[in-house]
């Protein structure tokens, strides 16, 4: 029968050990209870894509943090927010879904910022033998789209580009002619590859989404004065996250962060 005596002889050889291993391998205590590697979701408009994927990858280069992007028209990101989806950081394509949220409690009201500003234009595929459009009160828009053609945009119901779309078309006097032949679409990169495949003849969408493509060309740009002015808010979403979320917010305003936004056709808000 083994002796206490024994048994405590065996656990302090044991324990000295351990402990020349980890002289000898250089093995640090605190690493099993150090943090796990911070992970941000941001929550951004489909029409911010291109350069919000740039500034991610740029983000987790600098500082090693994570930063998983989901992309979508901002109501459904801002719906799924307030049904409890789990993002750290929403970037809006409008002001409306960003006051939608926080009339909720559903963002830190005293992080957010207005980040972007955008245009919008009138569109049509590369070869369209259309070349420009004055865009002005009672502009024949529905002679243009042709006898059986549809006008491709955001659903102006819910989606920002498709509601400024429909404020702007009000405004000119050409809305009530051409609501019933509108395709209405997810969000404003849907309506940009509907007249990249030529399934429409027109679209509206904003300037940066038609300076991504080859295939449509801009015929037009609508006054900015018929629409309300398309703004960018940003707001971090997460308390438990606020601390990096804002240092990521902070991170988009820095002047390398905003020359990539610029370089994608957006204008500053500030």
């Amino acid at each position: 029968m083994t002796t206490s005596r024994e048994t405590i002889g065996r656990l302090c050889a044991g324990g000295v050990l351990a402990i020349l291993m980890c002289f000898f391998t250089g093995c640090d205590a605190s690493k099993s209870s150090a943090a796990p590697p911070v992970k941000l979701l941001v929550f951004a408009s489909a029409s911010t894509t291109t350069a919000v994927q740039e500034i991610s990858a740029l983000y987790t280069d600098k500082t090693g943090v994570e930063v998983v992007v989901s992309f979508a028209s901002s109501s459904a990101l801002a719906k799924q927010i307030e049904s409890g989806a789990p993002a750290d950081l929403f970037i809006s394509a409008n002001p409306e879904w960003m006051d939608y949220l926080e009339a909720a409690n559903r963002v830190v009201a005293s992080t957010r910022v207005d980040l972007l500003r955008n245009r919008l234009v009138l569109i049509a595929p590369a070869d369209s033998p259309l070349d420009q459009v004055v865009i002005e009160n009672g502009f024949g828009l529905s002679g243009l789209l042709g006898a059986d053609g549809r006008l491709a945009m955001g659903d102006p119901a819910y989606v920002p580009a498709g509601i400024y779309g429909k404020q702007s078309l009000e405004t000119l006097g050409v809305w009530a002619s051409l609501k019933s032949r509108v395709a209405p679409m997810q969000d404003v990169r849907a309506a940009l590859a509907m007249v990249e495949r030529g399934e429409t003849p027109l679209g509206v969408v904003y300037a940066t989404d038609a300076a991504l493509s080859e295939r449509v060309k801009v015929v037009g740009v609508f006054p900015e004065e018929t629409h309300l002015p398309i703004v960018y808010p940003a707001a971090v979403v997460s308390e438990l996250k606020k601390k990096d979320a804002l240092a990521l917010l902070e991170f988009l305003n820095t002047p390398a962060v905003q020359a990539i936004f610029e370089k994608y056709g957006f204008a500053l808000a500030n």
